[in-house]
């Protein structure tokens, strides 16, 4: 399906070996062009070094369209991609693909930082309208770094190392993002990746723990269930905030590995609670494109003999919107398992009701933001019994996130919410302390029949 005179390459790869200096599907120039371009512009420079700038283009979220709507699709897509970069590319620049989804562009006329900026929205802009497949259209966003010559290197190499840490940097930051190298930016990856080397070697030693907040049923402040919490404490590093380990893991391409260790994890826990309690767990938005989700999910649950219909998997409204057809596609095969679908965060999205009538969630979480100004901001309370009141009508259960005082808890009641969580019910606690709290907090849970079972 490749556009107009170029030709198709049905891995999506291009075949740079056999075409010396070009890119066979795009029709673009490969990396060796790349280098070429850039040494004769260091060269051309020498006595009088006048900078220029070096970009690297990279699409979110492009390998679900291989999944999805098949190779073709993909290339497709690509070949659309260098049409676009080359039109909107100023008088003077070089473009080329490296591999994959990751383009290049030579700026010889761009001298700073502001000027980088300027370039990468122009092209963010042009890449992010939709993408015509046919009998569809896709919309991708793309993520960008650049570096300037001489300041972020005087070679080749070291130039294209500089494009790349930039580019990492807009890959944490999230989608569509643009970032040009500095030594402030350069000290900020290097602390990253070092941080990297703590995670994965937690990973590997198993040393990344599972917490778990109780869930309680606010009528009666019964537990029902407990979310599963990730919590890490290096030897060296002391206590890191799931906020900064999760999203790293996610960028450096091992959240699958982390998750599926901590849901093993979290799982055998929780065979030793009465089996009417349900186990709550997050899915990062990179999961959702991953269509192996499903099947590696119920492949843990399956080995640890823990039944799908206790489980309950937390996705955000953001982690749906990235993908939305590959999300679909992986909360059906959980729920045709058994396995229950909860709505995170909701209320703080950019089209919640949109994402309730799509798809077929099971329960929705109301954000803390809400909860915690319910007893004292009118708005709040109006929109968290709004959200009660639809939910109702959808046949949806209903958790709030973050209750920490008795007053929020019968504001909670008095609205109709039925279930609660937050710090008033109980702290996130390892598995030994959670055991410890079922045999104060459920009816029928004997701490000494567990332990001799």
């Amino acid at each position: 399906m490749g556009a107009a005179g170029i030709a198709s390459d049905p891995h999506g790869q291009g075949d740079q070996k056999t075409t010396g200096y070009t890119d066979r599907l795009t029709g673009l120039g490969n990396r060796h062009r790349l280098g070429d371009k850039v040494r004769q512009l260091a060269a051309d420079r020498a006595t009088d070094p006048a900078p220029f700038t070096v970009g690297i283009v990279n699409l979110d979220g492009f390998k679900p369209i291989n999944d999805l709507f098949g190779q073709a699709a993909g290339d497709e897509i690509l070949c659309q991609v260098a049409h676009r970069l080359k039109a909107c590319a100023p008088d003077g620049a070089t473009v080329t693909r490296h591999d994959g989804d990751e383009f290049a562009i030579v700026l010889p006329l761009v001298f700073e930082r502001l000027g980088a900026e300027r370039a990468g929205q122009l092209i963010k802009d042009v890449l992010s309208a939709p993408y015509d497949l046919g009998d569809r259209n896709v919309r991708l966003s793309a993520s960008l770094g650049f570096a300037v010559y001489p300041f972020a290197g005087e070679d080749f190499e070291e130039l294209m190392k500089s494009a790349e840490t930039a580019l990492y940097r807009s890959k944490r930051r999230g989608r569509g993002q643009i970032t040009v190298y500095s030594r402030e930016i350069a000290q900020e990856m290097k602390q990253a990746t070092q941080l990297e080397q703590a995670l994965r070697n937690a990973i590997i030693n198993d040393t990344v723990d599972v917490h778990f907040q109780p869930i309680v049923r606010l009528r009666d402040n019964r537990v029902v269930g407990f979310e599963a919490l990730a919590r890490w404490i290096d030897p060296d590093l002391g206590f890191v905030s799931p906020a900064v380990f999760v999203p790293l893991a996610e960028e450096r391409g091992f959240i699958d590995t982390l998750s599926e260790t901590l849901l093993r994890k979290a799982a055998e826990a929780t065979l030793a609670w009465p089996r009417d309690l349900f186990l709550s767990f997050n899915l990062s938005s990179v999961q959702l494109m991953d269509l192996r989700t499903s099947f590696n999910t119920l492949s843990i649950l399956n080995s640890v003999g823990f039944d799908p219909r206790r489980l309950e998997l937390e996705i955000t409204e953001t982690a749906v919107m990235s993908s939305a057809d590959t999300a679909r596609r992986i909360i059906k095969e959980l729920k045709d398992a058994g396995i229950r679908i909860s709505l995170d965060d909701f209320g703080t999205g950019q089209s919640s009701l949109g994402r309730l009538r799509e798809f077929t969630f099971d329960k929705v979480k109301i954000d803390r933001a809400f909860v915690s100004a319910i007893t004292t901001d009118r708005t709040s309370e109006h929109i968290i019994k709004a959200i009660v009141s639809m939910c109702e009508g959808l046949d949806l259960e209903v958790v709030a996130e973050g209750i920490e005082t008795e007053c929020e808890a019968q504001k909670l009641r008095e609205l109709g919410c039925g279930m609660g969580q937050g710090y008033y019910f109980g702290r996130p606690a390892d598995a030994a302390t959670t055991l410890r709290y079922l045999a104060e907090h459920h009816h029928d849970f004997a701490l000494v029949d567990r332990a001799t079972a």
